[in-house]
């Protein structure tokens, strides 16, 4: 079994299966304290783009380890659509939007408007309007702008802000909330 599908199973496959049978196993500490409390053994992440189609729901760390193949993946998914580019994603960002979505008790997946932006596609975006910062942790792949049909603004973004791990911008008008990894912080209406 050199190349890990000479019986039809996957290194992939088996991550999916072990990933499937322990968000029904695993025990979650939704009321945990400190910081991502939510996070629990298990940090999971669904997600959608509106602009590629491609959607992700993975458990991408147990116990205290990433995994490393669902983490390429999020890197990928996270990417600058408009570029292409591909950039590492700061993890503690991707932590911050897990816990979030476990304190909302939602199965619905984030869609992702902005994840990782090229200097390129930041600054077209900085032409366009004021709200694009010149210095935009997304070029850092450190911030996700995120929207829940089921969730207001409002509550995305107290769920965000309780995970105390980075800013938390609500933009009530365009109808999502930024979660970073920087300084803990909020803005926005």
């Amino acid at each position: 079994m050199s190349d890990g599908t000479s019986n039809g199973i996957t290194r992939r496959g088996l991550l999916r299966a072990f990933a499937a049978t322990a968000v029904f196993s695993a025990p979650t500490y939704a009321n945990a304290t400190g910081f991502l409390r939510g996070g629990g053994d298990i940090r999971r992440i669904k997600m959608y783009s509106g602009r590629t189609g491609e959607r992700i729901d993975m458990i991408y760390w147990v116990e205290g380890k990433y995994i490393k193949e669902a983490v390429q993946e999020v890197h990928h998914f996270m990417r600058d659509w408009r570029t292409n580019d591909v950039k590492f994603i700061d993890l503690r960002t991707v932590d911050v939007m897990a816990a979030a979505h476990n304190l909302l008790d939602s199965n619905e997946p984030y869609m992702l408007l902005s994840g990782y932006r090229s200097p390129k596609t930041n600054a077209m975006l900085r032409s366009r309007s004021k709200g694009v910062a010149k210095n935009s942790l997304h070029m850092k792949g450190q911030a996700a702008d995120l929207r829940l049909s089921s969730r207001s603004v409002s509550q995305l973004s107290r769920a965000a802000a309780a995970c105390r791990g980075g800013g938390v911008g609500r933009y009530s008008g365009s109808n999502f909330v930024h979660m970073d990894c920087g300084p803990v912080r909020t803005w926005g209406r």
